[in-house]
């Protein structure tokens, strides 16, 4: 029987370290995050296939692990937000070649106001936070927002292990808020991750 728990109900993270980390237990999390997904950051910077020349915002970027790998592209500059002022220390640093080379800006905010301009970026994408927004409709707003005509949504969660995995029903969820806020979603199933994509 799927566990039961409740998302997107307007509240932020409680004291759960990979959520929100803190401190030395967050920077621990973080190394942990670090670690952990780093296959599925990967996977997922292969599905994005970044053109040359393109603004990506990275939403809930951790340790900064796709930023990384991301800001690798010739003339992609990357834009990362977090709410967690140890994940933006921890990206800085794991990136702070492109950061003083310009391609990379890091900054605490979150998902429903991420400072960013209007119509700005070409690619949006969010990995394994999706879960954690307190407002799905809210954040794919912004995404919405900030998203120049053409630009892509890109929103990941965990395939693996099952214990993260969302259940039909969250998954189905967040399919139809994309669809409601961009007019159609595409869902597809990576080897670590559930994707969901939409064009604004």
């Amino acid at each position: 029987m799927a566990r039961r728990r409740e998302l997107w109900t307007e509240s932020e993270p409680g004291a759960n370290p990979f959520a929100l980390p803190r401190g030395l237990i967050g920077h621990l999390a973080g190394w942990i995050m670090a670690r952990a997904n780093r296959a599925q950051n990967t996977e997922v910077a292969g599905f994005l296939g970044i053109g040359d020349e393109e603004d990506v915002l990275e939403v809930g970027h951790g340790p900064g692990v796709l930023i990384e790998l991301l800001a690798r592209h010739r003339g992609v500059t990357v834009t990362g937000v977090d709410p967690s002022s140890e994940m933006v220390r921890m990206a800085l640093r794991r990136n702070a070649e492109a950061a003083r080379a310009g391609r990379v800006r890091v900054r605490r905010a979150g998902a429903q106001a991420t400072g960013c301009e209007d119509a700005s970026m070409d690619l949006v994408v969010s990995v394994n936070t999706v879960a954690m927004w307190p407002s799905l409709d809210d954040c794919l707003a912004e995404f919405h927002r900030v998203l120049r005509p053409g630009g892509r949504s890109v929103i990941t969660w965990h395939r693996r292990p099952a214990r993260f995995a969302l259940t039909v029903e969250e998954l189905s969820t967040v399919e139809e808020a994309v669809r409601k806020r961009f007019g159609a979603a595409e869902r597809h199933e990576l080897p670590s991750s559930v994707v969901f994509g939409a064009t604004k």
